[in-house]
């Protein structure tokens, strides 16, 4: 199952009108493939594709199109429908699978990245082995397919080769704006139908931002969210969900870097307050920032900062040390003199 959602007809997902195309003519002529992968970058609408698939699968009425009516329609949209099996990266902490945006896992993010498990992977298999209760076929939706461990991925490749009675989507992300070739193992996706997705350009970026309604952020103009988002409107939500979260003092204070031993160490408080991935975030954020600057040795001591954070460094002690250390343009700073 999943959680309550609103599912977008495939033409108001905007960018993605090749994978909309693909989708939509294997359901008008009815030829659905038993699984697919959904590829490309993170916060672009592959999780949104997949809901909609999911509907239109489900649907009673004949025509393809969803009719938002019907009970699996309705079973769909408030997250219930037993026949759909959504399954997320997890965390291991004393035995038990933690999902990685409950709130137990903010203390387990150091330690290693969220993975889909060899557990999980044997509840799809019994999943897809079971008979649908209320569709004509059951669908299992894998997001995050990229982190499959390596049991998980060979335990999955049986089923990718005999999913009946059973839909498979696979949704996998590339990390970077050049994607490597393989973010998954090469039998997986053999057996898959490949549907990309890909970066939305600024004009795009800023049809999806003014639709959803976001706000012009004070001091941050518009231009510079949809360069921090890379193309991806989700990546934007959530930079602008951290921004809203920050007090405007600390953020000048950060960009200006610290110039004192007393302004070091009240940024270095006020930073540590934050939780793990607002840190994280915050030094993706300054990162670009100084780069766009030519500041190459502050872009070094953020990443020290990383570092040491994953490293389970105090957090007011790594960015004391560092920001005390140097000043943004990479000479000794007067508060370390």
């Amino acid at each position: 199952m999943v959680e309550g959602v609103t599912v977008l007809p495939p033409q108001h997902i905007v960018g993605q009108e090749l994978a909309a195309r693909l989708l939509v003519a294997a359901l008008e002529k009815g030829r659905v493939t038993s699984s697919y992968c959904f590829l490309g970058p993170e916060g672009v609408g592959r999780s949104l594709m997949a809901r909609w698939f999911a509907q239109a699968l489900f649907c009673e009425a004949s025509s393809g199109i969803p009719c938002g009516q019907c009970s699996n329609c309705r079973w769909l949209l408030a997250g219930t429908h037993p026949d759909l099996h959504w399954v997320s990266p997890t965390y291991v902490h004393q035995g038990r699978l933690i999902a990685a945006d409950a709130p137990e896992a903010q203390a387990l993010q150091r330690r290693s990245p969220p993975q889909i498990r060899l557990e999980q992977v044997q509840e799809v298999v019994r999943f897809c082995a079971r008979r649908p209760m209320h569709a004509r076929r059951s669908l299992v939706v894998l997001e995050g397919a990229e982190t499959l461990t390596e049991s998980a991925a060979n335990a999955l490749l049986k089923t990718l080769e005999e999913p009946e009675p059973a839909h498979i989507v696979l949704i996998a992300s590339h990390h970077s704006p050049t994607p490597p070739p393989h973010p998954l193992p090469p039998t997986l996706l053999s057996r898959c139908q490949m549907v990309p997705f890909r970066r939305l350009s600024s004009a795009e970026m800023e049809q999806v931002l003014t639709a959803l309604g976001c706000p012009e952020l004070p001091g941050i103009p518009r231009s510079e969210l949809i360069a921090l988002a890379q193309g991806s409107p989700g990546r934007a939500l959530a930079a602008q969900q951290h921004l809203q979260s920050l007090p405007p003092s600390l953020l000048q204070d950060l960009r200006r870097w610290p110039h004192s031993l007393r302004q070091a160490l009240e940024v270095a408080r006020a930073v540590a307050a934050l939780d793990l991935p607002a840190q994280l975030w915050l030094i993706d954020y300054l990162q670009q920032q100084f780069w766009a600057q030519g500041s190459r040795q502050a872009i070094r001591q953020l990443e020290q900062i990383r570092q040491q954070l994953l490293q389970f460094v105090q957090p007011r002690l790594a960015w004391e040390v560092n920001l005390a250390g140097f000043d943004s343009s990479g000479n000794p700073s007067p508060v370390a003199k």
